[in-house]
């Protein structure tokens, strides 16, 4: 399997797959979303499931009359009825992904985090992935966790670097490259992250995450650029050539996140991690192409 390196290859893994994705969409009223959905319908990679509130079910009957064979309509009370029902739909077999649409996030995941009756298995832990296309990156590079987890510990880092590793896998990367992000490459106490990047290292080292290369604490320039690395002395597979970000708080990877798309130009993707299908929860500040790729990264990555 040849390495994803940007969204367009995405796109023709996604229809070489040559199957469609079941998507259940909770509460698509909003341009953005019908955007993604219509796109992906042209595209021919899914079908979907919308779950919308009485208020707005006219929105999806217009998509639906548009695509009769590939579109269904679910009419909730409210949000948060159809929250459970997209949830619903999953855990039953009929979806095969998660999407928000105009629903806030904190009222999806009170369902998709429900013990009895959502998707997120007894003992895993919670995170996102994104990943970005930058202009003067050769490459695709993701990175964890801008989005679900405040102040990792030893255990989240764990749990993240299990999922990631997947994703780059499943995108084409057999052996990922992958940093521990931190301000200087030195190990102190002063920073508890830096201790847990040292059991880190050691879990690799003892093959737990099967073949891979992790190194770090290292800053992201470091990460990502040879020369940085040849300036400090350091000789590393990661140095220069990282497909994975490790970062250690929630504020350093959001931060890293807005940077990339309001400075760097980014075209971004992302998804949560660790539940028993992808759940796609942009951001309303992200574009519909945003969006879009999110759903498609989801579409790749689900199954077995």
């Amino acid at each position: 399997m040849e390495p994803i390196q940007d969204f367009a290859g995405l796109m023709s893994r996604l229809h070489s797959m040559k199957e469609r994705k079941r998507v259940a969409v909770v509460c698509p009223n909003d341009a953005h979303t019908e955007y993604v959905i219509l796109r992906s319908l042209q595209e021919g990679f899914a079908d979907f499931l919308l779950i919308a509130d009485t208020p707005h079910l006219i929105n999806s009957t217009y998509i639906q009359r548009q695509y009769p064979d590939r579109v269904k309509v679910y009419e909730a009370s409210n949000p948060d009825t159809a929250a459970q029902e997209g949830v619903s739909l999953v855990r039953e077999g009929h979806a095969d992904v998660l999407m928000k649409g105009i629903i806030n996030t904190d009222n999806l995941l009170r369902a998709v985090l429900n013990k009895e009756h959502g998707l997120l298995p007894p003992g895993n832990v919670l995170s996102h992935i994104t990943v970005a296309q930058i202009p003067l990156y050769n490459k695709l590079l993701f990175f964890s966790d801008a989005a679900v987890i405040p102040r990792p510990q030893l255990k989240h880092f764990d749990a993240i670097l299990r999922y990631d590793i997947d994703i780059c896998r499943r995108m084409g990367i057999p052996e990922p490259r992958v940093a521990l992000i931190h301000c200087t490459e030195k190990v102190n106490e002063k920073f508890p992250h830096t201790l847990d990047y040292v059991a880190l290292k050691e879990k690799a080292t003892a093959g737990e995450y099967g073949t891979m290369f992790l190194d770090g604490p290292m800053d992201v320039k470091t990460a990502c650029d040879s020369h940085s690395g040849e300036v400090k002395g350091i000789s590393s597979p990661v140095v220069g050539h990282a497909d994975l970000l490790i970062f250690p708080n929630i504020e350093s990877s959001n931060t890293f996140y807005k940077t990339l798309s309001l400075f760097g130009d980014a075209n971004m993707a992302g998804m949560l991690l660790g539940t028993s299908a992808p759940v796609v929860v942009p951001s309303r500040a992200d574009s519909g192409n945003s969006k879009f790729y999110s759903l498609a990264l989801a579409c790749v990555c689900s199954g077995k």
